[in-house]
């Protein structure tokens, strides 16, 4: 199977790496025959070609099983008519990876921002592809518009179609973990659209009669987030509160650098951490790469379910069981988990706990 290896920005280059070795490891181990193509994306590919994501390259990942995603600092890229294109949002709309998948769950062995006695363990299943965001509601042009200096206009766009196939993801993940899942929405003020989107999810339930449905505001979501999160499983909801929400859920669990990430359409997975791309910490040996091992983790388990092939199953299971290990024992965690640990070593300590 064919990889597309995007290292990024920050410190893109150095968590890929450590996901790369990773994933070695496992390929050694389960003969799974990986073979890897590298390009530049980012401030790499703006240096060299005028932009951060040359077309050739969306385009191109079409002929690949997978994707592995770097940090990008997108903030920090010029305009879009200058070259600074948000490669996240380009994969999402022009590969049509319409599904977000975001984990996020405390472990009794590591410390949490929840009050004492709580625990999480739910996936954010995000819609990707409209919404809010003024890059990816509109065929042409863009979603947002001055009509004056001192007036702007957002357009939010929320369809029957997209609505529904994220549903359909989020009930298929319910029927594999605790059945239940939670809409998040505002139907209250957004009568139409978050209406649809509700109409949209009640309609799929009606495919998966063992799943529980209930459905949250996404005001009253945080409150409950914070209070009792036992109470979620799994959450589906629109781009823009999966975006606000995930990120909430990640570091109340404990942090978001200890959630995988992966961006999934119908024919092709992206893994993707969570997190940002710490420019702060690029080429220290500090940053924690726990975010893009699981998401590569979570790749693989994509494509074992997608190619029915159970030993990427098994290579998933290796490494998460890997990383739990090293979380799990004080001695070998990463330093912004109270360890004394760098990326390098907490990856060999993970590459030798699978071989």
């Amino acid at each position: 199977m064919k990889l597309l290896i995007l290292p990024g920005d920050g410190i893109g280059p150095e968590i890929v790496a450590s996901a790369l070795e990773v994933l070695n490891a496992a390929d050694a181990k389960f003969k799974l025959g990986f073979k890897y193509t590298t390009e530049d994306v980012g401030f790499a590919s703006l240096k060299k070609h005028g932009t951060t994501l040359r077309e050739e390259v969306l385009q191109g990942a079409r002929a690949f099983d997978g994707v592995i995603l770097g940090t990008q600092s997108h903030a920090d890229y010029p305009a879009p008519e200058k070259g600074g294109r948000n490669i996240s949002a380009a994969f999402r709309v022009g590969l049509d990876l319409y599904a977000n998948v975001r984990p996020a769950r405390t472990r009794p062995y590591l410390p949490s921002n929840l009050r004492e006695g709580k625990s999480m363990d739910l996936v954010m299943m995000r819609e990707a592809t409209e919404g809010f965001y003024p890059d990816r509601n509109m065929a042409r042009g863009w979603g947002e518009m001055m009509p004056s200096p001192d007036m702007a206009i957002s357009v939010r766009k929320i369809t029957r179609h997209c609505s529904e196939r994220i549903a359909r993801r989020a009930f298929e993940l319910a029927m594999t973990r605790r059945r239940k899942v939670t809409a998040i929405h505002k139907a209250n003020s957004f009568h139409m659209t978050d209406g649809l989107f509700l109409e949209a999810v009640r309609h799929v339930a009606k495919d998966f009669p063992e799943v529980t449905l209930d459905d949250l505001l996404v005001d009253a979501s945080t409150a409950y987030l914070v209070r009792t999160p036992e109470r979620f499983d799994v959450m589906v909801a629109e781009n823009f509160y999966g975006d606000i929400l995930s990120d909430l859920a990640s570091e109340l669990s404990g942090s978001l650098g200890l959630a995988g990430s992966v961006m999934a359409g119908d024919e092709l997975c992206c893994a993707q951490a969570q997190h940002g791309s710490a420019p702060d910490i690029e080429s220290q040996d500090k940053a924690n790469p726990v975010s893009m091992i699981l998401s590569v983790s979570m790749l693989l388990r994509w494509l074992g379910d997608k190619r029915r092939h159970s030993a990427l199953g098994a290579a998933a299971d290796s490494i998460d069981g890997a990383v739990e290990a090293a979380l799990s024992n004080p001695g070998t965690r990463t330093a912004d988990l109270g360890g004394h640990l760098g990326t390098k070593a907490f990856t060999e300590i993970v590459v030798r706990a699978i071989a």
